[in-house]
């Protein structure tokens, strides 16, 4: 389903203008902020997209604000595999799946949570990240 004009200049503003602050945020490992680094489902290049994550065992969670359509989640599906810096680390997600809503909000704690319902989000999906290594080493 293809994006509304009004949506498709909603993230080309949000782009050129927050994303910005929020890369130099996620990189130094400040703030709310984490980065995916995702290659280009089309194009084969690299790219690296600021989101607010939640830590979870099993990886992380992440809330789809613009849904699904959006390029960053898109590359991550079709390829299976992602690099998320969160608090200056890097972590390798091997794959995507979805979660309940009332998980997905657990996962984001008070007062992220009230927030998220109060904007009626629903759309939650887990970031499975890479198992340990054999020494028991992180990704």
């Amino acid at each position: 389903m293809a994006m509304g004009r009004v949506k498709r200049g909603w993230l080309g503003l949000i782009k050129h203008t927050l994303n910005p602050l929020a890369l130099r945020m996620a990189r130094r490992g400040l703030g709310p902020f984490a980065l995916i680094r995702h290659t280009g489902r089309k194009s084969g290049r690299s790219f690296e997209t600021p989101l607010i994550l939640a830590r979870v065992p099993e990886g992380f969670v992440a809330e789809l604000t613009y849904g699904p359509e959006v390029n960053w989640y898109r590359n991550v599906v079709a390829a299976n595999r992602a690099t998320v810096v969160w608090q200056g680390r890097e972590f390798t997600v091997v794959g995507v799946e979805p979660i309940e809503t009332a998980a997905g909000l657990r996962a984001f704690g008070v007062p992220a949570s009230w927030v998220l319902q109060l904007l009626r989000r629903h759309e939650f999906r887990v970031l499975r990240e890479r198992p340990p290594g054999p020494q028991g080493e992180a990704s």
